[in-house]
């Protein structure tokens, strides 16, 4: 039997649930092999993998399922990389190709001769996938529970039973819950109703031990880590929110600015205008449709509990929406996005966040650390500093008096 040459400069594997198809390219840039992959017999899938050369760059679009398959690539040698499947679409769609499994394979394979890398989106490690799927499996449970209460919640409602419990599962609430079902007596609930809010509260004390479960191992693993710890002292940021973070950005070092991680939080308000300027407020500014939905909701739960905390935060908050009186979600996205560009700052000069700013180089103590700003109407100088840096001629408060003229 004759056996086919596996040389290849680049492999494109199109990824489906039951088998994948794959496109091998060689140096010239032109289709070596076609070959169909089935996911049933993992064994024969290594065996595959092993056929081809080592070291050959494979692409797949980062779709569902890609994670066992890049583990599958890495153990045989290969390197894994994965392309935005947003991106290979719009671009097949401006090609004007049809959309089938041959030509996805053929357009990933192609990929690989884009000099400017545009295609690409970041691999995270095993590390960071397995800190991910505990922080879903624990959003999940908490989901769980949230809807087992609404349900406890929609008994008593429906049975016309009325209670005065700020928090009804708390101490005194459960008690009770305890006494309603363990009353055989209790006339206002029935058979039926006992039974199902019995069952309801076994289930939500499984799911509690299973949260508190997890919570512990989130715990373990955060501090671990220096930069949960770093982010644990930003205002309104706790031990869940900072796992969820990490978890979801995986590196501040991938990014090049904090804007463009605000950008991926999806905190960076775009408009979409075009035509003649007016002076109506933009019109279709919304924060982004590309990025990580679960980092913005980290953001923003970090900011409600930086604004009730006071400070700074509350200040930027009061400021912004005139003191909570309008554009209240305005106000806490603007101070979610002011978190993440602090994060990205103390990660990447590896120091802990500070209310008061440090003393800039130079400056004198009797300035409090900030440089003198001549105010162009009346001659005068005021110190004005961004909180948390020292850095002069900045958009927030202005801390000081009036001085004479230097």
């Amino acid at each position: 039997m004759k056996t086919m040459d596996r040389t290849a400069a680049n492999i494109g594997l199109d990824v489906h649930r039951r088998f994948s198809k794959v496109t091998a390219r060689n140096a010239e840039g032109k289709i070596a092999w076609r070959q169909r992959l089935e996911h049933g017999d993992r064994r024969e899938l290594r065996k595959q993998f092993e056929d081809w050369p080592r070291g050959t760059p494979v692409i797949l679009e980062s779709s569902f399922g890609w994670e066992w398959l890049c583990e599958e690539l890495e153990q045989a040698g290969l390197e894994a990389h994965l392309a935005s499947s947003r991106k290979v679409a719009a671009w097949r769609e401006a090609r004007g190709m049809a959309k089938s499994n041959r030509t996805d394979a053929d357009l990933l394979s192609e990929l690989w001769s884009q000099a400017d890398r545009w295609w690409k989106v970041w691999l995270p490690p095993r590390e960071v996938r397995d800190r991910r799927e505990w922080m879903r499996y624990r959003m999940s449970l908490v989901r769980m529970q949230t809807g087992l209460k609404n349900r406890i919640h929609a008994i008593l409602h429906r049975h016309g039973i009325l209670h005065d419990f700020a928090d009804l599962f708390g101490v005194q609430g459960r008690r009770m819950l305890t006494r309603l079902t363990n009353n055989p007596k209790e006339e206002r609930l029935g058979e039926s109703g006992r039974a199902t809010l019995k069952g309801y509260l076994q289930l939500l004390d499984h799911l509690r031990r299973q949260i508190a479960s997890v919570t512990r191992t989130v715990y373990r693993q955060l501090g671990e880590t220096p930069e949960g710890k770093r982010l644990r002292t930003l205002p309104g940021i706790g031990a869940v929110l900072a796992y969820t973070i990490l978890a979801e950005i995986g590196a501040f070092s991938r990014f090049r600015s904090a804007k463009r991680l605000a950008s991926y939080s999806l905190l960076a308000p775009r408009a979409w205008d075009s035509g003649e300027e007016t002076d109506e407020p933009p019109k279709g500014r919304h924060v982004g449709h590309v990025g990580r939905r679960t980092l913005k909701w980290a953001w923003i739960e970090a900011a409600h509990g930086a604004v009730r905390r006071g400070g700074r935060f509350r200040e930027v908050f009061d400021r912004y929406t005139d003191g909570g009186k309008r554009n209240c979600n305005r106000g806490y996205i603007l101070v979610g996005h002011e978190l993440c560009r602090l994060a990205y700052a103390i990660s990447k000069k590896e120091t802990e966040y500070r209310d008061d700013p440090p003393q800039r180089p130079g400056s004198s103590k009797k300035q409090g650390g900030s440089s003198p700003r001549r105010d162009p109407h009346g001659g005068k100088t005021t110190r004005n500093s961004r909180p948390g840096t020292g850095q002069p001629d900045s958009g927030f408060v202005a801390v000081g008096e009036p001085t004479s003229d230097l």
